[in-house]
């Protein structure tokens, strides 16, 4: 056991020297992110080969091992219900799907009498502020989607000790004081997902450039972390640069196109597929050959994708993870067990399975993995007419 205990550590050192390194060559810097944690990485990937437990055809209701069940019969509580929702925010069409996804789950439960939600607009500030407010209000439950990690872990830790049952997900904090966090696999295994595939691709070398969306969540810095991990081990690979482009599609067509002045670009990876089509629309417009593209299922990039027949993969998020703290809320609140941490399972999208997903008859900005598409009606509100 000592051996194997060795081993291990002295693995998870080298991938970080690794690292490190790589940080270095490209100028960045040397000190490992404070995201990273080589065994949650390592987790991540397992849990994407493992099979997941419950009702089948439901991933939202679905679990991952390890599943550590809590008890939480001292919320038990009667109903009608009043649960609080404070909201990272509803400012791009990830959210916007997810949202309405949850909206429709609080109507699947008569039991909630009152549904308050508030939107931060992606100011840590503001959600600090709308979590003081909502703990004024006699809510029954609060969930928490945090705008970015550091900054809302004290609001979580002090709305958990205030007694009130907490689920926090989509984003993580860096705290255990919840009830119970939900969340898709991870960052770590979204970002692997992508960089294997386009290495692979790519024959092992050649120029790459990464997009990413902005600093400071962890869901993203992991993606990154495990992406920048994955291309280390490849020599012949160049990452000839990382840009932030805050989910603009604009913004990261203007970097591609730049980066084209300078380089013969042969893989594109992205941590956000809304911006995908506009980094296929850069290539189409410099003239140069579209080279692998990973995205997301962004119905926007997946129609680009098979209408031009191009190459690629979408690593998901699946925006279903919006139902889960709704269904986990009313467990909760009826006094049933729950995980400490709901692992829910995060699928992913190739060629080969591409028309399952890619819908022309959508809008760009659905997500495929909502939970949702076959809900009577459900698409018809949320996008209209089309």
């Amino acid at each position: 056991m000592r051996k194997k205990a060795l081993l291990s550590v002295l693995i998870v050192a080298f991938m970080l020297i690794g690292m490190a390194s790589l940080a270095q060559a490209q100028g960045g810097d040397p000190t490992p992110n404070p995201f990273l944690a080589m065994g949650d990485m390592e987790r991540q990937l397992a849990q994407m080969d493992m099979e997941p437990q419950g009702p089948e055809g439901k991933p939202w209701e679905q679990m991952l091992e390890p599943i550590e069940m809590i008890d939480t019969s001292m919320f038990k509580t009667e109903p009608p219900w009043k649960v609080c929702f404070s909201n990272a925010s509803i400012n791009n069409s990830w959210r916007v799907v997810g949202n309405a996804v949850m909206q429709y789950e609080v109507t699947q439960h008569p039991e909630i009498g009152e549904f308050i939600a508030t939107d931060a607009q992606e100011s840590p500030e503001k959600q600090i502020s709308d979590i003081e407010d909502l703990l004024t209000r006699d809510c029954d439950i609060l969930i928490v989607s945090p705008a970015t990690t550091e900054a809302l872990t004290p609001a979580v830790e002090k709305a958990y000790a205030t007694g009130i049952p907490v689920v926090v997900f989509d984003r993580g904090v860096n705290t255990t004081d919840y009830t119970t966090f939900i969340h898709p696999i991870g960052g770590f295994a979204f970002g692997a997902t992508g960089a294997r595939w386009l290495a692979e691709q790519m024959g092992g070398e050649g120029n790459v450039l990464a997009l990413r969306v902005l600093p400071g969540v962890d869901v993203l810095e992991t993606r990154w972390q495990a992406a920048e991990q994955i291309f280390s081990e490849y020599p012949g690979i160049n990452v000839v640069g990382m840009e932030f482009n805050e989910s603009d599609p604009a913004k990261a067509k203007a970097i591609v196109l730049d980066y084209l002045e300078r380089y013969e670009l042969n893989g594109i990876w992205s941590d956000f597929g809304g911006v995908s089509a506009a980094v296929y629309e850069a290539f189409v417009d410099f003239g140069a050959d579209v080279p692998p593209i990973t995205g997301e299922d962004f119905n926007g990039w997946l129609k680009v994708w098979q209408a031009e027949g191009l190459t690629g993969i979408a690593p998901t998020y699946p925006t279903y993870q919006w139902r889960t703290p709704i269904i986990a809320a009313v467990k909760i609140l009826n006094g049933e067990s729950v995980p400490q941490e709901w692992v829910l399972p995060q699928p992913f999208i190739t060629n080969e399975n591409l028309d399952q997903y890619a819908n022309p008859d959508l809008p760009d900005g659905h997500y495929a993995m909502c939970g949702c598409n076959d809900i009577p009606g459900f698409l018809e509100d949320l996008w209209g007419s089309n």
